[in-house]
């Protein structure tokens, strides 16, 4: 591994890289019943050179590495257009599997963070979880 692979990961430890991003769009109209502002959700990371995306759609799941200069705020520009975003902390030191379920944004984002807890089923619940739990290092 280089040493500038090496680097990066050693930061990405020590700093904020993961965000969860909530939100209260969709086109869907069975999710309307859902919290208002908490109808979907997905992941911002950053692994110190990109902006990378991971949103779990209800047609497709889109991983993209976002054309955006290392210096744009994504975090900042997402807040101002009215998204809750909370810093993420991933646990990943469970080895079990997680528990089946069905495929959705928050069962998508949970994997990702390595959170198994099964009565977490909308996005409402799972920002809820994040604060309760200590997940965040602070809230933007």
């Amino acid at each position: 591994m280089s040493s500038e692979a090496l680097e990066l990961m050693e930061k990405a430890k020590t700093s904020e890289r993961m965000w969860v991003v909530f939100s209260g769009h969709s086109e869907l109209k069975i999710l309307h019943f859902l919290k208002k502002g908490f109808r979907h959700c997905f992941v911002v990371l950053n692994d110190g050179k990109n902006w990378i995306t991971f949103d779990p759609l209800s047609h497709h799941t889109e991983i993209v590495v976002q054309k955006l200069p290392f210096s744009f705020d994504l975090i900042g520009w997402l807040t101002a257009k009215d998204y809750k975003i909370l810093p993420a902390n991933p646990n990943y030191k469970r080895t079990k599997p997680a528990p089946l379920m069905l495929f959705t944004c928050v069962e998508a984002v949970k994997r990702v963070l390595g959170i198994h807890d099964r009565y977490i089923i909308t996005p409402y619940q799972l920002y809820k979880f994040l604060k309760q739990n200590n997940q965040i290092k602070k809230e933007n």
